[in-house]
């Protein structure tokens, strides 16, 4: 209960603000910079690394406008380099966040890859979330449909997904209903705003 009687909604999780939008959301919609000792901005997707952090909105048009306006700077309260491969840096490291996300997935027997396995997957209500590569054939990708109730990831290459399923390209993928589908999810929906 707050102070006014009225129960607080906690269900997403701590809020952060964004120093482009000024928005205060949820902060797996975000992505943590920090300032290196070097006083360089450093993407910190794993929100791991020490120091105070600087929040972005996982958007291509945030991030743009944080670097072209200097916020990062103001947010720091000092003078700091911002590398100019920021946005890039950023999106590698989503990349191989969800990617090995995907593989322990895999590994743990909640992640199927192939045509014909995520087809039987979905046949028998087993997968929850529905992958396929976005440059995949879409005569192909039309064939099958993402689970009732369940997420649909298209924004991975079929190289990033062959990278996850230790094959050389991947096109369609299911996960399953429990393990670690939540956080895939987010993961990839944060790269989704970057390549969106």
């Amino acid at each position: 209960m707050s102070r006014g009687g009225q129960a607080k909604d906690r269900s997403d999780g701590p809020e952060r603000k964004c120093i482009a939008t000024g928005e205060v959301q949820p902060k797996n919609g975000l992505i943590r910079f920090v300032v290196s000792p070097e006083s360089q901005i450093v993407p910190d997707v794993l929100e791991k690394l020490p120091g105070r952090g600087i929040w972005v909105s996982a958007d291509r048009e945030a991030l743009d406008k944080a670097v072209a306006k200097k916020l990062f700077a103001r947010a720091a309260k000092a003078p700091v380099t911002v590398p100019a491969d920021l946005v890039a840096q950023v999106e590698t490291q989503l990349v191989a966040r969800v990617t090995g996300l995907l593989a322990l997935a895999r590994k743990s027997g909640d992640a199927v890859a192939g045509y014909e396995r995520v087809k039987d997957w979905l046949g028998k209500d087993e997968a929850d979330v529905l992958i396929q590569a976005s440059d995949g054939s879409g005569r192909g990708k039309s064939k099958l449909s993402t689970p009732f109730g369940g997420k649909f990831i298209g924004w991975l290459t079929a190289d990033e997904l062959g990278l996850a399923f230790g094959r050389e390209t991947v096109i369609h993928a299911a996960l399953g209903t429990g393990g670690l589908g939540k956080r895939v999810v987010e993961e990839a929906a944060r790269l989704k705003g970057l390549r969106a």
